[in-house]
């Protein structure tokens, strides 16, 4: 997280609980990448709990090192294409579902620039104002970056469910508050901002067990 390693470590095994009791309500094959998705920030969040001991000195220079580029990888490589992808398949046929296919290709699009800067153009990694900054000048440019976010959110907004649907709306507000008060550390503070809401993903799931195991739809069944 954008404070301490401490931080870090807490919010990944808050969102590894949550994670394993969101896989044990998945009722439906296409809906297991979503439902992972608390699970891959917690494994997101221990990685920055790593880059935080190497920038402290707890590890040494390599750790450090592998752990960011773990963090990267995650954050700029696959998001973009894993976001949107684990939402259509969720996404049942229709208008929205046709869209979304859309995004998932721009965000394949994403992806590969991003991977393609993180494994041939030099990157930094360092503490500013009490946060983690990441730098790599292609995954730093503009365009891509709102590709990025019309990728991830945009698939989140178009969803039929409405809880993915609030996850996305609240992601929005979340990525301008944080480009207003601290763009210097974005990806840091965005990515623990995403990973804290994707504990609302349990409540999809949840939610989807309650309204299967009950007939009329979640209704209570009325006694003869």
């Amino acid at each position: 997280m954008c404070f301490s390693p401490t931080a870090s470590f807490v919010a990944s095994g808050v969102l590894a609980t949550i994670g394993v009791a969101t896989l044990r309500h998945v009722r439906e094959p296409r809906t297991l990448l979503f439902a992972a998705v608390p699970l891959l920030f917690a494994f997101h969040q221990f990685s920055e709990g790593m880059v935080w001991l190497g920038l402290d000195g707890v590890i040494g220079p390599d750790g450090m090192r592998a752990a960011a580029y773990v963090f990267r990888i995650y954050a700029q490589g696959l998001l973009p294409f894993l976001m949107p992808l684990a939402v259509v398949l969720m996404e049942p046929a229709g208008w929205r579902r046709r869209v979304m296919i859309g995004l998932v290709a721009i965000g394949a699009v994403v992806s590969a620039w991003d991977l393609w800067g993180l494994a041939f153009y030099p990157s930094q990694t360092f503490v500013q104002n009490h946060s983690i900054a990441y730098r790599n000048p292609l995954t730093g440019n503009l365009n891509i970056s709102l590709l990025y976010i019309l990728a991830t959110c945009g698939s989140l907004l178009l969803s039929s469910h409405k809880v993915v649907r609030w996850y996305g709306a609240l992601n929005v507000v979340g990525l301008t508050v944080v480009q207003i008060v601290r763009d210097y550390a974005f990806a840091s503070v965005w990515c623990f901002y995403a990973a804290a809401l994707s504990a609302m993903i349990y409540w999809q799931f949840r939610r989807n067990t309650i309204d299967v195991d009950r007939p009329n739809g979640g209704a209570p069944v009325p006694q003869s």
